[in-house]
C-alpha cells in the first residue's frame, strides 16, 4: 500500500484566473485547527524531519514544487508537489521530510488540530521505536 494519498481539487476558471476551494471534512479530510505556510527556502535547505504522533496535515504547493519524503517506518516514498490543485494527505505516525524547494515555493499546510510540541517526534529512531510499539 502506498504512503502517498494525494487530494485533486476541482477548480473553477476563466480568462480572470483560477479558483480553488477548501473545505473541512469535504475535500480536506478533517476539521481544520490550523493553517501554516512556507516560503523563502534557501536553496540546498531541506525542511521536516519529524512525525506527529496524532495531527493530520494536507500540503498544498501553492506556487513553485518542492518534493517530500514519506516514510512509515517499513518503506520510504518520494513526491513532487508541483499544482495548487493537488494536496498531499499525511496521516499520523508518518515521517516526513521536505527537500528541493524552487525559489518561488509557496508551501501551504492544512493541520488537523493546534501546534502541540508534545505531538512531535523530532528523533527517526525515537520514530521507529514509537511505531513499533503501536504495532505490537
Amino acid at each position: 500500500m502506498s504512503l502517498i494519498k494525494t487530494i485533486e481539487f476541482d477548480f473553477l476558471g476563466d480568462e480572470r484566473g483560477s479558483l480553488i476551494s477548501l473545505e473541512e471534512n469535504k475535500n480536506i479530510p478533517f476539521d481544520i485547527k490550523r493553517v501554516y505556510y512556507i516560503f523563502g527556502t534557501e536553496q540546498g535547505v531541506a525542511r521536516g524531519f519529524h512525525a506527529h504522533k496524532n495531527l493530520q496535515q494536507v500540503a498544498i504547493c501553492v506556487k513553485g514544487s518542492c518534493r517530500f519524503i514519506l516514510d512509515n517506518g517499513k518503506c520510504r516514498e518520494s513526491i513532487v508537489l508541483d499544482s495548487p490543485s493537488v494536496g498531499l494527505f499525511i496521516g499520523n505516525n508518518k515521517w516526513r521530510e521536505m527537500h528541493d524547494f524552487s525559489d518561488d515555493c509557496v508551501l501551504v499546510v492544512l493541520a488537523s488540530d493546534y501546534y502541540d510540541e508534545a505531538d512531535y517526534i523530532r528523533d527517526y529512531d525515537e520514530f521507529l521505536k514509537e511505531i513499533r510499539k503501536a504495532n505490537v
